[in-house]
C-alpha cells in the first residue's frame, strides 16, 4: 500500500519532527564530516518543508553511544554542514527532549530549522520506550520519516512517535520505497541480483526471496566461501557460516530446480594474511590453498560476472566482491562498480559498503539509484515488512 508523503499534508506553520539518518563519519579531533552523502540525501525533504513554511525539527542518531553522552558523537557537525549546504542558519539543541528543547522550538519561526541532539544519548531511544516517544511527539504537530536506512529498527523515533502524531514519508523515503518496490513487483527483465559481503548469514533470507523473482543470481565476496564449502571445496581460512551450509546446498539445488542461473566465482585472489602488502596469487576456486584466505574475486570471475550482467536490463548489487577496504583486495569490487556505471540498464546499489565504494569512486550519478538503506534494503528485498514503514499513514 503506497504511503502518504509530506506532499499530501499541509505543513505551513506546523511543527514538523523530521527523522533523518545523519549517521555520518565524523573525524574525532577535528569534527570534520568526511562523507556528507546522507545529509545531501535528505536535502529535498528539508528544502520542501522550509519552502512550505514549516517549523523544521530534525532528529537523528550518530554512532553507537550506548545510551550515554559521547562528545565526539554530538550532532553539532551535522548542523554546521547542513547550514552550509542549505545556505541558511541551522540552530542546535542541547538535548532531544526536555524543557529547554521545548522552549527553543517555541521560538521557531516558519521556515526555521533546528537539529536535536543525538537521540541515542538516551537508552530509551533504542528500547522504543513509550514515555520517551511521547516526549518526542510533544515537540511537534506532524512526524515525517525520511530515514529509510533505519526503517528496519523498532526504535522510539522511528516507530514509537508515530503512535502519537500523524506520520508520513519524506521524499527520500518515498523514492526508496518506489525504487525497491518496483524491483520486487515490476522489474524490467532480464534482471539479476549480485550479492557480496563478508557473511552470508545476513543475506541468506534475501537470496531465498530473490531466487523466486530474479532471472539470475550471482554471489561473490566472502559469502561465496560458504557456497563453495557447501559444494565440498577447500576454502582455507576464509570466513564461513558453517551453520548455513545445509541451507546453502538447498539454495543451490533450488536454483537448479527452478532453472535460475546461480553463479559463483571461478577464480579468486588469495593471501596468507589479510593485511596491506600481503603476498597474493590468483587460483581457481576449486583449488584454494588450505592455509590461505579468499580476499577478492579473480580476473576470470570479473569477466564472467560482467559478461552475464551485461545481458540484463535490471541489476541490483549489494556487498563488495572482496575485502575492499584494503586497496590491494579491491579490484573485483571496483571493476564491478565501473562496469555497472556504463550500463544502459536499471542499476541499483543496495546501500552499505557497495554504496560507499560507488560514492568514493565518484560513480553514484552514473547509477539509476544508490540506496541509503544497507540493512533496511536487505530486509525490504527479503520481503519483510519494515516497522518504520508500516507505521506511516496509507494513501487510501
Amino acid at each position: 500500500m503506497p504511503k502518504k508523503t509530506v506532499e499530501d499534508i499541509d505543513v505551513k506553520g506546523k511543527r514538523v519532527l523530521l527523522r533523518v539518518d545523519f549517521n555520518v563519519p565524523i573525524t574525532e579531533n577535528s569534527g570534520v564530516i568526511s562523507d556528507d552523502s546522507r545529509i545531501r540525501a535528505s536535502l529535498p525533504t528539508i528544502k520542501y518543508l522550509v519552502d512550505h513554511k514549516a517549523k523544521v525539527i530534525i532528529c537523528s542518531h550518530v554512532g553507537r553511544p550506548a545510551g550515554k553522552v559521547v562528545e565526539n558523537l554530538r550532532m553539532a557537525p551535522t548542523a554546521r554542514r547542513l547550514s552550509e549546504l542549505m545556505g541558511l542558519p541551522v540552530s542546535m539543541a542541547s538535548d532531544c527532549i526536555g524543557q529547554e528543547v521545548e522552549s527553543k522550538i517555541g521560538a521557531l519561526k516558519e521556515g526555521d530549522v533546528l537539529i536535536l541532539e543525538n537521540l541515542r544519548f538516551h537508552p530509551e531511544e533504542e528500547a522504543n520506550d513509550a514515555d520517551f516517544a511521547q516526549k518526542l511527539a510533544r515537540l511537534a504537530d506532524i512526524y515525517v520519516d525520511d530515514a529509510f536506512s533505519t526503517a528496519h529498527r523498532n526504535h522510539a523515533s522511528i516507530v514509537g512517535v508515530a503512535k502519537y502524531l500523524p506520520a508520513v514519508a519524506g521524499l527520500l523515503m518515498e523514492k526508496e520505497l518506489k525504487v525497491m518496490g518496483k524491483l520486487l513487483h515490476n522489474p524490467e527483465r532480464p534482471w539479476a541480483c549480485l550479492i557480496g559481503g563478508a557473511k552470508g548469514s545476513d543475506k541468506i533470507g534475501l537470496l531465498q526471496n530473490m531466487l523466486k523473482k530474479v532471472d539470475m543470481l550471482l554471489v561473490g565476496g566472502g559469502m561465496a566461501a560458504t557456497f563453495l564449502k557447501a559444494q565440498g571445496y577447500e576454502v582455507g581460512h576464509s570466513l564461513v557460516d558453517d551453520d548455513q551450509l545445509d541451507l546453502a546446498r538447498k539454495l543451490l539445488q533450488e536454483a537448479k530446480d527452478w532453472k535460475v542461473p546461480f553463479l559463483l566465482p571461478v577464480d579468486a585472489l588469495v593471501a596468507q594474511e589479510i593485511k596491506a602488502g600481503a603476498s597474493t596469487r590468483v587460483v581457481p576456486t576449486t583449488s584454494i590453498p588450505a592455509g590461505s584466505h579468499i580476499v577478492d574475486i579473480g580476473p576470470q570471475s570479473i569477466e564472467l560476472f560482467c559478461s552475464k550482467l551485461g545481458r540484463c536490463r535490471t541489476i541490483i548489487w549489494n556487498g563488495p566482491m572482496g575485502i575492499c577496504e584494503i586497496p590491494q583486495f579491491a579490484q573485483g569490487t571496483r571493476s564491478i562498480a565501473r562496469f555497472l556505471s556504463t550500463r544502459n540498464a536499471t542499476t541499483i546499489i543496495g546501500g552499505g559498503s557497495s554504496a560507499e565504494v560507488v560514492q568514493a569512486m565518484g560513480l553514484a550519478d552514473k547509477m539509476t539509484h544508490v540506496s541509503t538503506g544497507g540493512g533496511a534494503s536487505l530486509k525490504f528485498l527479503e520481503g519483510i515488512t519494515l516497522p518504520g514503514v508500516e507505521v506511516l499513514l496509507d494513501k487510501k
